[in-house]
């Protein structure tokens, strides 16, 4: 089988990257989920507060997901379900995409482009190496969150939570709601890891307590949990001896943090960045492989969904340029070709420093990059009254001043591409924080 543009995940990510690159005119796609519906993890998020970036208005996860289901079916772009990637590999320009399912069996297809969109997975017990028996009761969040709202099933009744993130925190409001009484939250950082209006809308409006510096260091119980052992911890993340406090409960929920589902991108052999666990890209999306492109929670996790549909329309796109341009035998530059053709392409790369972890894109080719360039990243602690700066060479291009700054929220930073031709010659941009 033969494909221009498979696109791997059919979750928000896949989809709106799907939609992008059939409006920019490729009509021979294929989406690939593995699931029994298209949405991804959307379909679980019952809850309320998506879609006010894309559509104004404030949307339940399967509300927001239908929106681009729908559009998706009304432009034809055909999909397969319960369909699983099981290898990833390239062969000259072309990409060799093996799936299965129960109808076809083992199918491979050459694709000229592929979208990586294949979204994150939970931190699980055994990341965390926590001591104990393994009895039932022990579950991360977002299996918590499947039972509960599309199994219709009540994980247990009394419940601790270990770790902020926005599922853990979404899910301390879901427990409640359905009868179950939720101790506390534990978190091993001196921070958050969750959004605040998630802290405000799902631990202090239901008088729930947030340990910031604890963790759990044992679980009691061989055939259930009957109680989890939490402790503070100092600032090597070392449990404090004396500070131990026994919990009652019959369910501990793990929400430690989320990491991109790259074993496909690993196989394809794609550079990857040790921060964010995905594909390092350029200003187009585009993987150290020519013609892969990644987007949603594969390249980075996000925490609002209306970016990850903003940032998989872009890898849509450009999917769709780099096609064209293939087809027309020239370089994949939508168009924009570099001021000098014959001469190497000028690459500008962006070091994270001072507070910055990481940002996506980590490079930029200033020849092929649009007028305005959308730069995402996260901070590594918390900061009051502090100030981005982006430098070129010794050269301050942008200065925006944050009364705070949080690694649960995610921050964005527009680089003018006027701005960038007017700073002279440099190759490299600098991001930081300064307090």
């Amino acid at each position: 089988m033969n494909k221009d543009l498979v696109i791997i995940g059919g979750g928000p990510a896949g989809l709106a990257a799907a939609i992008e690159a059939k409006k920019a005119g490729i009509d021979d796609i294929l989406i690939l989920e593995r699931d029994v519906r298209l949405g991804g993890i959307l379909n679980q998020c019952i809850h309320n507060g998506f879609g006010l970036h894309t559509f104004k208005e404030e949307l339940t996860g399967p509300e927001y997901a239908s929106r681009f289901i729908v559009e998706a079916e009304k432009l034809g772009i055909p999909y397969k379900l319960e369909t699983m990637v099981v290898d990833l590999s390239a062969e000259g320009e072309d990409k060799l995409v093996t799936y299965m399912n129960r109808s076809e069996g083992l199918v491979t297809i050459r694709a000229k482009a592929v979208v990586l969109s294949m979204g994150c997975r939970e931190r699980s017990r055994g990341a965390l190496n926590i001591p104990g028996y393994r009895p039932a009761g022990i579950y991360t969040a977002g299996t918590a969150q499947r039972y509960v709202n599309i199994e219709g099933r009540m994980p247990g009744k009394e419940v601790v939570i270990l770790g902020s993130g926005d599922i853990g925190l979404i899910m301390a409001r879901r427990m409640t709601f359905e009868g179950a009484k939720v101790k506390l939250v534990a978190e091993l950082m001196p921070y958050s890891g969750g959004l605040k209006r998630n802290i405000a809308q799902c631990l202090n409006d239901f008088d729930i307590p947030l340990l910031l510096s604890h963790t759990v260091v044992d679980i009691k119980g061989k055939e259930r949990v009957e109680a989890v052992v939490i402790a503070e911890v100092d600032e090597k993340s070392k449990p404090v001896p004396g500070t131990e406090q026994e919990i009652k409960c019959d369910t501990l929920l793990l929400s430690c943090g989320l990491i991109p589902e790259n074993e496909l991108s690993g196989m394809l052999g794609v550079d990857m960045n040790r921060v964010t666990g995905g594909p390092v890209v350029n200003e187009s999306l585009e993987t150290s492989v020519k013609g892969v492109f990644a987007c949603g929670n594969v390249l980075h996790v996000h925490d609002l969904v209306d970016y990850v549909s903003e940032e998989a329309g872009q890898a849509g796109r450009k999917a769709a340029e780099y096609l064209k341009a293939e087809k027309n035998g020239a370089a994949a530059d939508g168009g924009k070709a570099a001021e000098d053709p014959a001469s190497p392409e000028k690459v500008i790369k962006i070091n994270a420093t001072d507070g910055v972890r990481y940002t996506v894109p980590s490079v930029i080719r200033p020849g092929r990059m649009e007028d305005k360039q959308v730069v995402r990243f996260r901070v590594g602690s918390v900061y009051k009254k502090a100030r981005i700066e982006v430098l070129a060479g010794d050269k301050t291009l942008i200065s925006l001043n944050k009364p705070a700054l949080a690694p649960g929220e995610m921050e964005q930073v527009i680089l003018q591409k006027s701005a960038l031709e007017q700073a002279g010659d440099f190759d490299s941009l600098t991001f930081r924080i300064v307090t």
